[in-house]
């Protein structure tokens, strides 16, 4: 259980923050060319941050197996708008620089700006579902405020890399990284508080080999992070390969 939290704390922290710049990226870029400049503020991460999701649904599976099927059975159109959401987002980043057209870049900036607000009020409706007790329920609708976090959160990742105009934009948001980080991780925990972990948890060496394979991953993990951070953290002031 508490590796869970690390993976998906870290998932929520990491790519909460590249999600919350895809929100807001009309806003932060008035034009072509800065909107380019906004998504280079987190291009070099967002693959990265996508590996914490990974890692933890490969947890829940072997680890959790119950919770799996609980999880899709109860809340499947949640799950649904999530992966398209993701898949549509992704799509817009990786398709926008393959062709030098004004429509087709404006088309892909809307593909990144509708699939990150689907994935916050996703993520924002997922957890206030658990929270609420686990399917669609009166939680789904209260948790959507989450989703402004999300945005809050991507404000104050674009204060911290952008540079210019472009971060006294971020400013105006108020937003702060850490803060609004620490909210997501307590809105998560305060979902799995109310999961019900010893009908769903897995036994045997099936329980074993996951949770070893999670601790051997998770320095890895963290490693391979902070290198990347350390390689391209600093202010953007041009535009990326996206």
């Amino acid at each position: 259980m508490v590796l869970l939290a690390v993976f998906a704390g870290g998932y929520l922290v990491l790519a909460g923050a590249d999600v919350g710049v895809g929100m807001l990226l009309p806003w932060l870029g008035r034009d072509q060319r800065e909107r380019r400049v906004v998504i280079a503020s987190f291009a070099p991460f967002f693959l990265g941050n996508e590996v914490w999701l990974v890692a933890s649904a490969g947890l829940v599976a072997g680890a959790f197996p119950g919770l799996e099927h609980r999880l899709l059975e109860e809340l499947y159109p949640l799950v649904v708008v999530l992966l398209i959401g993701w898949v549509v987002r992704d799509m817009g980043l990786w398709l926008r620089g393959r062709v030098d057209a004004s429509g087709w870049r404006a088309a892909c900036d809307g593909a990144v700006v509708a699939g990150s607000w689907a994935l916050a009020l996703g993520w924002a409706s997922l957890l206030g579902s658990l929270m609420g007790g686990g399917g669609l329920n009166v939680g789904s609708v209260l948790g959507l405020p989450l989703a402004a976090v999300f945005a809050w959160h991507g404000a104050g990742f674009a204060r911290l890399r952008l540079a210019g105009e472009l971060a006294v934009r971020a400013a105006r948001g108020r937003g702060r990284y850490g803060v609004s980080g620490a909210v997501l991780v307590v809105a998560a925990v305060a979902a799995g508080a109310r999961l019900p972990w010893s009908e769903v948890v897995a036994e045997g060496g099936g329980l074993s080999l996951t949770a070893v394979s999670a601790v051997v991953l998770l320095p890895l993990l963290v490693a391979s992070q902070a290198l990347v951070w350390r390689t391209f953290w600093g202010r953007v002031d041009s535009p990326s390969y996206l």
